[in-house]
């Protein structure tokens, strides 16, 4: 599969935007995962500016403010929350090769491309807007709204009591449910790109995407629930809360991401 010269853009745009990993490397996967994809939204509605349409700029815009919203969020955690640090502490790795730092800087920036792939194929490909598009609009904006719910909730929570885990609002619904904001988000990307897919590739290429953000989701809540029940995992409350509480989508009974002791 040939891809055309714009995407080799957003492909440059992500790689120049997600190189901050190289002062600390997990910034390749959070300021520089935002930042990146807001980076994209606009780079996008740049160079297809004189065709765009209503469906296809909404669309640009919402890349956007979810990409800035997600990176400033994190920048805030990462420079201003001394107990969101003092957790991660002996988590992450300071001695990370070079050589390790350049593989994952390039496949960070190659799934922040293909991630925005559907709305790049329906400008490329000239499909303008199409109920598909306003529906994928709709929950993209919805899983952003769902997400940033569920970071002031927390925060909100964790304000009042900073040692206790938080089980009010959406986290009644799911226990993480920041991570299935995104999913949905992601869920409206692809969604906004049916019908605009013009080929085999262009469906493989969207479907693996869509795919690998749902398991970068799953395995971020396997990783949180892992470090709650470090936290936790001696709590009553807690353990009743987390056997009865889906894990990140509501209703699906799945409850434990990890093998329980």
């Amino acid at each position: 599969m040939v891809f055309p010269l714009y995407f080799w853009l957003l492909f440059a745009a992500a790689m120049l935007i997600s190189s901050i990993g190289f002062k600390n490397y997990v910034w390749f996967i959070s300021l520089g995962y935002g930042f990146s994809i807001a980076g994209e939204g606009l780079l996008m509605a740049i160079l297809y500016g004189k065709t765009l349409t209503a469906g296809t700029l909404i669309c640009c815009l919402l890349f956007i403010l979810y990409g800035c919203r997600l990176g400033g969020y994190l920048a805030v955690r990462e420079f201003k929350s001394a107990s969101y640090n003092k957790n991660m502490t002996g988590e992450i790795k300071t001695d990370v090769p070079f050589g390790v730092k350049i593989a994952i800087w390039v496949t960070c920036a190659v799934l922040y491309v293909l991630q925005v792939l559907p709305v790049f194929y329906r400008l490329h490909n000239g499909s303008g807007t199409t109920l598909w598009t306003w529906i994928g609009a709709a929950v993209m904006l919805f899983g952003i709204v769902f997400e940033s719910a569920a970071d002031i909730q927390k925060n909100a929570a964790k304000k009042i009591n900073p040692k206790r885990f938080v089980d009010t609002g959406l986290y009644r619904i799911v226990r993480c449910p920041n991570y299935l904001g995104e999913i949905l988000f992601w869920t409206g990307v692809f969604i906004s790109g049916v019908t605009a897919y013009a080929t085999a590739g262009q469906w493989i290429t969207a479907v693996l995407a869509y795919i690998c953000i749902v398991f970068i989701m799953f395995n971020g809540a396997q990783r949180l629930e892992k470090r709650q029940m470090a936290r936790y995992g001696d709590d009553p409350a807690y353990n009743e809360y987390a056997n009865k509480t889906p894990i990140i989508i509501p209703l699906l009974p799945i409850y434990h991401l990890n093998k329980k002791n």
